[in-house]
């Protein structure tokens, strides 16, 4: 069978055309604003992102079968001990293909200290740009701006450095 040029570079063109609508239909929309939504915390808690304004806050988008998101944990946590006496709140929103009771199973396990949301229906990912990949993280200024947004791992160096800037001073 002989291929010919023709048929391969219609089929890159075609696959070129397949990976660009694939990466826009992944790729969250970039956020100005933290959209004021009602995050219903495992705890039985309600939260809403507005009540937390005068504050920085890291919004974190994980799930229990994202490796990034496992590996990921214990940075959040240690920065979460570190930062939240200061003033910083660090929320988990689990994904809407995660089953509730493997989220509460690793909260559990992890011992993860900060508030974590279920986001059954996927309308919190949707009001975050609609989010489709983990982790996808969002730190938010005291005035409700979005001034980091990150798809992938965090630099927690650069993420650590940033929220320092914006808290106040330690008194310890």
């Amino acid at each position: 069978m002989k291929i010919k040029l023709k048929d391969v570079l219609i089929g890159l063109f075609a696959l070129t055309l397949l990976s660009g609508a694939g990466y826009y239909w992944l790729k969250p929309v970039k956020l100005q604003q933290a959209p004021e939504v009602d995050l219903k915390i495992v705890d039985g808690r309600s939260l809403n992102l507005k009540q937390l304004k005068g504050r920085p806050v890291l919004v974190v988008f994980w799930a229990t079968s994202c490796a990034a998101c496992i590996k990921e944990l214990p940075h959040l946590i240690e920065l979460y001990h570190d930062l939240a006496p200061r003033g910083l709140e660090v929320i988990g929103i689990a994904m809407a293909y995660d089953p509730p009771n493997r989220v509460m199973e690793m909260r559990q396990r992890k011992k993860i200290p900060y508030p974590i949301a279920l986001d059954i229906q996927g309308e919190l990912a949707r009001a975050f740009g609609d989010i489709h990949l983990t982790p996808t993280s969002f730190l938010i200024d005291s005035r409700g701006q979005v001034v980091i947004q990150k798809t992938g791992m965090l630099n927690m160096a650069r993420i650590r450095r940033k929220l320092e800037s914006m808290l106040p001073i330690s008194q310890g």
